[in-house]
């Protein structure tokens, strides 16, 4: 019994390594893997006080600029501000009065399939592609059923998903398409932004996203009745009558956070550009060193890079993707596993879920390792970044091949 007990306490203990060198850590102090960006400087001040002076806290000037400022960078005729992205993904599954099962992927942020459950609607699961880590359109029409009321897919890291053959589905059954676009403000297909795809798009504006406005969101739709309908969602359902239209919430975004956004747009393209300066450097450091790959960004478009990933390939790179982590910790960069686990594996979802297997979601999420990328951050710093990396490959095949010897 004790010997079970001690094995039990062995499972459930957290992971420790041993450390790649006696070396001193990559940097002195610990590297973010992320950091605000776009943030103004005293001219918000004086946004602040023209808010306070109005006496109008919220869906007042700035919120109104802010969307239509938002509707003429993304090319679609409707922008409704909202309190999240959340929140937005909730109120428009609402405002389209679905009643079923919703097809999405496993491989995302769990507040995607928590819109499907607050809306009491059914999530299905779809397998993600390997190389775009997007929602696999093939894996889509695996899951379609009588019983499907809409598509949810996402536009993971920024990544654009495959838009046409999503729409062409979405088309031949007659259902909405609805995007978690969180990650892709400023993303684009064939020179198009995101934002202009399917139904309705839903943006992000928390602070890890590459336009900050604190906390925020908001929705893009070409369907004018659609806007109507969300504006009055986001009012409690209230279009100005006090005769509520729907069950909606309060997810208004306030004059401060639209000001901190309007200013925030401003170098939003540079910010872009220079992300994908970064992820090239890293592929470029990296892609010689066994086991390691990235996310394929399809021809045609372009990714915000709001996060950068590699997959670690445990047989080639010699060690397996949890001890890079804590390598990686032990150099002072901070890093993520974005997403681990899957949402079909958490605990609220997986009940329900019926246990269909989806292979390349749960290889990918289990080999998923996301380092440093913003726009200030140096080529130095990322060169530092990929030589620890290099030594923790280094120090993983050494290990392996003296255990080979031994055996």
């Amino acid at each position: 019994m004790a010997n079970r007990d001690a094995q039990r306490a062995m499972k459930h203990a957290p992971l420790r390594f041993k450390p790649v060198s006696n070396c001193s850590p990559a940097f002195e102090k610990r590297l973010p893997i992320v950091s605000p960006e776009g943030l103004p400087h005293d001219e918000f001040l004086n946004d602040v006080r023209r808010i306070l002076s109005s006496r109008q806290l919220t869906n007042a000037t700035f919120v109104r600029e802010f969307e239509e400022v938002a509707a003429e960078y993304l090319g679609v005729p409707h922008c409704v501000a909202v309190a999240s992205c959340t929140a937005g993904l909730i109120l428009t599954l609402r405002a389209l009065e679905l009643q079923g099962e919703v097809i999405l992927p496993s491989f995302t942020f769990h507040a995607t399939a928590h819109s499907v459950l607050w809306n009491g609607l059914k999530p299905v699961f779809a397998d993600c592609d390997s190389e775009t880590f997007c929602i696999d359109s093939r894996a889509v029409k695996w899951q379609l059923s009588e019983k499907t009321v809409a598509l949810l897919a996402v536009h993971l890291f920024g990544n654009p998903a495959s838009v046409v053959d999503l729409q062409t589905i979405a088309s031949d059954l007659g259902v909405p398409l609805i995007y978690d676009a969180a990650h892709a403000f400023g993303s684009e297909v064939n020179e198009r932004r995101v934002g202009t795809f399917g139904t309705a798009e839903v943006f992000s504006f928390s602070p890890t996203k590459l336009l900050v406005a604190g906390e925020g969101g908001m929705i893009a739709t070409r369907d004018a009745d659609l806007a109507r309908k969300l504006r009055a969602a986001r009012n409690y359902g209230d279009s100005g009558n006090y005769d509520p239209d729907l069950a909606g919430l309060n997810a208004r975004m306030s004059e401060f956070h639209a000001a901190l956004a309007l200013r925030g747009l401003r170098g939003l393209d540079a910010r872009i550009a220079r992300r994908n300066e970064i992820r090239l450097q890293y592929q470029q450091r990296l892609g010689s060193i066994p086991g390691i790959s990235f996310q394929r960004i399809p021809h045609g478009s372009r990714s915000s890079c709001k996060d950068f990933a590699i997959l670690v390939d445990e047989t080639a790179f010699g060690k397996s993707r949890d001890w890079l982590v804590d390598s990686m910790e032990k150099e002072n960069i901070q890093v993520r596993r974005y997403f681990w686990p899957p949402v079909h594996r958490q605990k609220l979802y997986c009940d329900i879920w019926e246990k269909q297997p989806l292979p390349v979601t749960d290889r990918v999420s289990s080999s998923i390792l996301n380092l440093p990328i913003y726009s200030t951050l140096s080529t130095k710093q990322i060169d530092k970044v990929c030589d620890a990396i290099l030594r923790s490959y280094k120090f993983a095949s050494k290990s392996g091949l003296a255990r080979a010897q031994r055996a």
